[in-house]
């Protein structure tokens, strides 16, 4: 995560990068990847593409990038990024 950040240019910001070796918190989150695609090419116990706005140690907004044909949600990734996000914490 600390090669990521620094990739990212997120090192110092307000952005915390966070990983989840064990599935734990995906799992609490129910935001583990269940469609049949994953598994067939090797991905297993993969999360769904999600970003979470956290205040206080309290989820404010939760964004899933998913869709029927895209469990990954790698064709459209937008509703979990950066702008997306931004948007949905203004309305808030």
């Amino acid at each position: 995560m600390q090669a990521w950040s620094i990739d990212q240019k997120t090192v110092g910001s307000m952005v915390t990068m966070m990983g989840d070796a064990s599935g734990a918190f995906t799992d609490a989150l129910d935001l583990k990847m269940t469609h049949p695609g994953p598994p067939s090419v090797g991905i297993i116990g993969r999360s769904k593409r999600f970003a979470l706005y956290v205040d206080d140690g309290e989820v404010k907004y939760v964004a899933v990038s998913e869709g029927e044909d895209d469990p990954a949600g790698d064709a459209a990734p937008e509703a979990s990024c950066a702008p997306a996000m931004l948007e949905a914490i203004k309305e808030l």
